[in-house]
């Protein structure tokens, strides 16, 4: 994952913060972050730790929405945030920065080369983050557990074409987080749809025989 702060030295990244005014907060494991995100216009990065942004349903089951690591950007504009069930919980001790969205727009920030490098980092991580939220969405408007599988196949088959196989980064669990769907029932279908000779499964790699 590029850092926002690629490419700064320390000196730079100091003058960076002193010219967009940030704040810097502390949050213990399991302590919800920034709860009034939702109706702030702010930007923030994790600095060290890590958090998930996850959703709250009425029956008290949580949905991941997304999984924030060190350099993680997020806000209420780019992050699954938009909805009053939603919290951004501490999973470690954590650092997070806060950026003002109006002081970051400033156009007097344009004069200092270490602000527009870091711009660049930012808004090269951005577009990337809301390219994957665009996926999800995809993903997520399919009504059946087979058919987000067979999109999530489709979307990671399209980005390596790698004789038909997608080799998962993270667990199953993470996967069943991912499309939202309850992880035993997800099991179950990836069972049949090996049954059904479309797919091989072996540790994280996944053949898609339909291919």
């Amino acid at each position: 994952m590029r850092s926002p702060f690629e490419g700064l030295t320390k000196f730079q990244k100091n003058k960076l913060f002193d010219l967009l005014g940030v704040h810097i907060y502390n949050f213990d494991k399991n302590q919800e972050i920034l709860p009034t995100i939702k109706n702030e216009n702010i930007i923030g990065i994790i600095l060290e730790g890590s958090a998930q942004i996850v959703d709250v349903e009425y029956n008290g089951n949580e949905i991941v929405k997304e999984k924030l690591e060190k350099d993680s950007v997020f806000g209420s504009n780019i992050s699954y945030t938009n909805s009053e069930s939603c919290q951004i919980i501490a999973k470690h001790d954590t650092q997070v920065l806060v950026i003002d969205y109006v002081k970051l727009i400033n156009p007097v920030n344009l004069n200092h080369n270490y602000f527009n490098l870091f711009f660049y980092n930012l808004f090269d991580i951005m577009s990337d983050k809301l390219k994957k939220m665009n996926e999800r969405v995809k993903i997520l408007e399919k009504k059946q557990i087979r058919e987000k599988l067979l999109e999530f196949f489709d979307i990671e088959y399209k980005k390596y074409h790698i004789r038909n196989t997608i080799n998962l980064n993270f667990s199953f669990k993470h996967l069943a987080d991912y499309l939202a769907i309850d992880r035993s029932a997800m099991f179950r279908e990836l069972k049949h749809m090996k049954e059904e000779k479309l797919i091989e499964i072996h540790n994280k790699k996944i053949n898609l025989l339909y291919k």
